[in-house]
């Protein structure tokens, strides 16, 4: 179980006198030399790697909601990817397939149950067969282990109720509770000394600013603060008022990563624009249709993978999801709205292009979201076996796109820090696109690396 202190106690908490425990103590400090602004998986890996290097830095991490890794990092799928889709040599690619592998040794390590289920992308007609070995051959230029082509037999081998003319097998691909996996993440980072904190949505980062002389009282407090501030000078508040003095910050903020970035005076590019995959669940008679993941061959047309199957740790199936627009950058639910969100997707003019270069096929996305019926055409291309009464609708995940303002995905780190004083001394990782989870050790890695370059830890 990780112990957090809330938003609410923190200010009291900072005030209050060490006690006998060397962690509540460590706790207490008014000042830290890093602070990491959310608690998500990619917030909380590189928090872990962070401490894990530095051990005598004191650091703390900052998440808005009561719990830690409540949004993307789970409302996912569960896959561990292997890396087959990325382009080589790339950034994503080379985090991806090393993240994959970390991923299992921690989990062997940690004794966090995983399966590897396999992976198999299928193709069911004869023009998507060009692009299948296509991705064949990206996938063995990123080093995917034990990747291989098969054919129509191959496939009903590995999955019974499949059809398809040819086939990626991926077995080194697997299912893990990535929530599950973020916690412990977390868990690492408090048992080596690192301070959470809860329920504390930062709303402002600034340098400390020095309070007015004029009574006695004024110009001691005015003394404490300049030696405090000379050494922390980084002033982080929250909705509540609450503040955390620090030396470096570092946001990773997901879904509202721009604009944390635009508190420390960065651009508004690239923009995030939530985007909701809702899912159908599998009824449990039928959960003998699937046993690893079946995902299409992606179409390059479209922005998005498309539907596929996925098994998870619970033993339930996912099918989909689809990808719409979300009206609230948390919403999971069909009739979520917040206006702010809702205002600034709209008026986005990247959005606009996106939306006008891909006008059909979010239209379509639209009309499978309502008509359930829609999708389970599409599936039973991969299993014809599969009937609407099959299916009901199931749980739904927001996806934090970055975009340009060309209407382009941005599909590559994205890393700012700001203008004066205040961008000396922030980091923020304005987009980590997925495969976020399954590279979520190796990209902690680097952007380990990143702080200790910018900040010279």
């Amino acid at each position: 179980m990780i112990r957090t202190l809330s938003g609410a106690t923190l200010k009291a908490a900072a005030a209050a006198r060490p006690t006998r425990s060397v962690t509540t103590a460590r706790r207490l400090h008014s000042g830290y030399d890093v602070a990491v602004v959310g608690g998500g998986i990619v917030g909380l890996a590189t928090a872990r790697e962070l401490i894990l290097r530095h051990p005598d830095l004191r650091l703390i991490l900052l998440e808005k909601e009561q719990e830690l890794a409540v949004h993307q990092s789970g409302h996912n799928s569960g896959v561990i990817h292997s890396g087959i889709y990325y382009t080589p040599g790339s950034l994503k690619a080379r985090l991806c397939v090393r993240g994959a592998t970390l991923a299992y040794e921690y989990c062997d390590k940690k004794g966090l149950p995983y399966k590897k289920c396999g992976k198999l992308i299928v193709a069911v007609e004869q023009e998507e067969i060009p692009r299948l070995r296509a991705l064949y051959e990206r996938g063995m230029q990123n080093n995917v282990r034990d990747l291989s082509i098969v054919d129509a037999k191959g496939i009903r081998e590995r999955e019974p109720f499949c059809r398809g003319i040819m086939a990626l097998d991926s077995p080194y691909t697997g299912i893990v509770d990535w929530r599950m996996v973020a916690l412990s993440y977390g868990q690492d980072f408090e048992e080596a000394g690192g301070t959470v904190v809860t329920g504390s949505e930062v709303d402002d980062i600034s340098m400390v600013a020095e309070s007015p002389a004029g009574s006695a009282e004024g110009e001691r407090r005015l003394l404490r603060q300049r030696g405090r501030g000379m050494k922390y000078p980084i002033a982080i508040r929250d909705k509540k008022g609450n503040e955390v003095r620090c030396r470096y910050v570092l946001t990773c903020g997901g879904l509202y990563s721009d604009r944390l970035s635009q508190i420390s005076g960065c651009s508004p590019e690239p923009r995030i624009v939530p985007f909701r995959g809702d899912y159908l669940v599998l009824k449990p008679e039928k959960h003998y249709l699937v046993k690893g993941n079946i995902y299409p061959v992606p179409d390059p047309r479209f922005p998005f993978l498309g539907v596929h199957f996925t098994p998870r740790m619970d033993g339930s199936v996912w099918l989909g999801p689809n990808a719409v627009l979300a009206f609230k950058r948390e919403g999971y639910k069909v009739y979520d709205f917040n206006a702010r969100d809702f205002a600034d997707a709209l008026s986005f003019r990247g959005l606009q292009r996106l939306v006008m270069k891909n006008l059909t096929y979010g239209i379509g996305e639209m009309y499978r979201g309502v008509f359930i019926g829609a999708q389970v055409k599409i599936l039973q291309k991969y299993i014809p076996e599969l009937s609407l009464s099959d299916v009901l609708r199931g749980p739904a995940g927001v996806r934090a796109q970055a975009l340009d303002r060309d209407g382009n995905l941005v599909d590559d780190f994205v890393f700012d820090g700001g203008v004066g004083d205040v961008g000396s001394r922030v980091l923020h990782v304005r987009n980590a696109p997925s495969p976020a989870a399954t590279s979520s050790l190796a990209i902690g890695e680097m952007v380990a690396d990143e702080v200790e370059s910018r900040f010279a830890l």
